[in-house]
C-alpha cells in the first residue's frame, strides 16, 4: 500500500517539476546507460584526517586510492558545522539561512531516541528526484532528518530502502539496542552499551564497553546487499552512505586498535569519560582505528562495485558532514577522548565542529568517475553541499531548471576544470554553540559569532587565499565589504521560527 502511494507521489513530482532528460548528460556512459551514484558521508571527519589531505599518522589507503583515481576538492564546504542541518543542506540543496532544518533539534516526540526535527512533506530531496528519474534508492547509516513515522522519514523522502540509525542520539553508541530497518526496527544487541558513561577509578578495559553486534558492520552488510541485489541492469541506483565513524563514542574493534602503536597513549591515556561519551584505555589508537575502519568500509564498497563490473560507470563521492570534535573542558582531552592536536585533525585550520571557522565547515571531498574526472587531479574551486543537488540532477539527466535550490552543478569542474559562476555566495546561519553567521564570497569570508548570546561579537573578515587559518581579522580595513556581505545575508535568508537567529530575527517568538 505504501509503495503504491509512493509511486503515485513520484509520478506527481515528475509532472509538477517538469523533469526532462538532458540528452547531453545522458551520453556520459559508453553503453548509453545512466551512471550509478554512490555518495559516502563520514561523520565528524576532519579536513586533515586523511592521508591524501596530509595526515601522517592515520592510515586511509582506500580513500587515498579514490583521490589517486579521481579529483580532490581542496575548498569544499559542508552545509553546516553540525550533523542534522548539514544533511538537510545536502539533501535539499538549500543553504542553511534558507533551509528547513538549521540545528540539531529533536522531533519533540519524547523518549530516549525521538529522532530529529523532520523535513516537511513538501521538501524536494535528491532521493525524491532520482527516484522519479527511475533510480533505485537506498540509504544506509545515520539519517537525522525526521523519525520514521514522520514526514521526514527516509522512505517518505525518496528512499526505497533504509537501514541504520534514524535518530542521531542512538548513533552515539556503536553497540545500540536496535537499528532502524525501513520503517521498523531490528534488535541487534539485547544488552546495548549506553554511549555516555564514566569510570573515574580502576583499570579502563575496552571490552567492558563492547556489545555483540557492531552496528557499522551490520550497516555495511546491508549496503553491500543493496549493491548486489538482482535488478534490471538498465536501472541505475543511488546509494547514500552516511557512515557514523568517526563520531563518538569510541567503539572500534580491538583488532583495529592494535594496528597502532601503544607508545601513542603512554603517559596520555586512559580516557575515563571526563568529557562525555565512553572511556577507552588507548584513546589515540582508538580514534585512529575508527577512521581506518571507516576507510576499510569504503574499500569494501569499491570492491563490490568493481566485482559487479559497474565501478567505472559510477560517480563516487566521499566527504564529511563537518569538522572534527571540538575542545572539551579538560584541555588534555578533546570531547570523548579525541586528541585533535596529536593528529592535526583540522589540517591547520581554525576551529572545530560546531564552529563556522574553517576547521568546522571545510571538509575533505573526493570524486571518482573515470569518464568525467581526470585521475589524480585537484581543484581549488570553492564548492559546498548545496551544489550536490544540481550536480546529481545533471549526472542523472534531470532538467532541474524549475527546482528551487541555491547551488550550481560541479560537473564542469570535474570534467573540464572550469570555474562556473556562483550567483549566491556560500552562507551559514546556525543557532548552536552560541550562534554563528558566515558568508564566503570569492577569497573573502565574513563571520560573526555569538549571535544567539546576550552580547554578539563583531563581524570578522578573512582573506582565505592568503590566510586560510584565519589568523588576521581584516574587518577594520574593509568595512564596506563586511557591510555588503551582511546586507546580502539579511536579504537572502528566510526567517525560521524553529531555528531563530536572535540578532536577525528579533521579533521571532522562538527567540524570546
Amino acid at each position: 500500500m505504501f509503495k503504491q502511494s509512493w509511486i503515485f507521489l513520484a509520478v506527481c513530482l515528475v509532472c509538477i517539476l517538469g523533469l526532462q532528460a538532458n540528452s547531453e548528460a545522458q551520453q556520459v556512459s559508453k553503453d548509453g546507460t545512466l551512471p550509478n551514484i554512490v555518495f559516502i558521508l563520514a561523520d565528524d571527519l576532519g579536513y586533515g584526517e586523511l592521508g591524501c589531505y596530509g595526515q601522517e599518522k592515520i592510515k586511509t589507503p582506500h580513500i587515498d586510492r579514490l583521490a589517486r583515481e579521481g579529483m580532490r576538492l581542496t575548498q569544499h564546504y559542508s552545509g553546516a558545522s553540525v550533523c542534522a542541518p548539514a544533511r538537510c543542506v545536502l539533501m535539499t540543496g538549500r543553504q542553511l539561512p534558507r533551509a528547513e532544518i538549521r540545528g540539531n533539534a529533536d522531533s519533540g516526540r519524547g523518549g530516549p531516541f525521538p529522532g530529529q526535527w523532520p523535513l516537511s512533506a513538501e521538501a524536494v530531496t535528491i532521493a525524491k528526484l532520482l527516484s522519479a528519474r527511475g533510480y533505485r534508492t537506498g540509504g544506509f547509516g545515520k539519517w537525522g532528518l525526521g523519525p520514521t513515522d514522520s514526514s521526514g522519514s527516509p522512505l517518505r523522502q525518496g528512499f526505497d530502502r533504509f537501514f541504520g540509525y534514524n535518530c542521531q542520539r542512538n548513533a552515539h553508541s556503536y553497540f545500540p539496542s536496535y537499528l532502524d530497518d525501513d520503517e521498523g526496527v531490528v534488535v541487534i544487541n539485547p544488552k546495548p552499551i549506553p554511549a555516555h558513561q564514566k569510570q573515574l577509578e580502576g583499570d579502563v578495559l575496552a571490552e567492558n564497553y563492547r556489545g555483540e553486534v557492531y552496528a557499522p558492520d551490520a550497516i555495511l552488510e546491508q549496503a553491500l546487499a543493496f549493491i548486489s541485489q538482482d535488478s534490471d541492469r538498465e536501472q541505475p541506483f543511488f546509494l547514500y552512505l552516511p557512515f557514523v565513524e568517526p563520531h563518538l563514542a569510541m567503539h572500534p574493534p580491538q583488532a583495529w586498535v592494535e594496528r597502532y602503536p601503544e607508545a601513542w597513549d603512554e603517559g596520555y591515556g586512559p580516557y575515563r569519560g571526563e568529557n562525555g561519551y565512553l572511556p577507552h584505555p588507548r584513546p589515540r589508537a582508538a580514534y585512529a582505528a575508527m577512521i581506518s575502519h571507516l576507510d576499510d568500509h569504503v574499500g569494501r564498497i569499491i570492491d563490490a562495485l568493481e566485482q559487479k563490473g559497474i565501478l567505472d560507470n559510477t560517480l563516487v563521492v566521499f566527504t564529511s558532514d563537518n569538522g572534527p570534535t571540538h575542545l572539551g573542558n579538560d584541555r588534555r582531552f578533546f570531547v570523548g577522548g579525541v586528541d585533535c592536536d596529536f593528529f592535526n585533525s583540522n589540517g591547520g585550520l581554525r576551529g572545530y565542529k560546531g564552529s563556522c571557522y574553517e576547521g568546522g565547515i571545510r571538509v575533505p571531498c573526493i570524486v571518482r568517475w573515470p569518464s568525467q574526472v581526470v585521475s589524480g587531479s585537484k581543484s581549488n574551486f570553492v564548492s559546498g553541499f548545496c551544489d550536490w543537488l544540481p550536480t546529481l540532477c545533471q549526472t542523472a539527466g534531470i532538467d532541474g531548471s524549475e527546482i528551487e535550490h541555491d547551488g550550481i552543478s560541479l560537473l564542469s569542474v570535474f570534467a573540464k576544470m572550469e570555474t562556473p559562476a556562483r550567483n549566491i555566495p556560500l552562507m551559514w546561519d546556525t543557532p548552536e554553540y552560541g550562534g554563528f553567521v558566515a558568508i564566503r564570497e570569492g577569497n573573502f569570508k565574513a563571520i560573526r559569532s555569538g549571535v544567539n548570546r546576550p552580547q554578539a561579537n563583531s563581524w570578522e573578515l578573512y582573506d582565505l587565499e592568503n590566510d586560510p587559518s584565519e589568523t588576521t581579522d581584516l574587518a577594520a580595513h574593509h568595512p564596506e565589504t563586511v557591510e555588503r556581505l551582511e546586507k546580502f545575508f539579511i536579504e537572502h535568508r528566510t526567517v525560521s521560527e524553529k531555528f531563530p537567529n536572535k540578532i536577525y530575527d528579533p521579533q521571532s517568538p522562538a527567540s524570546d
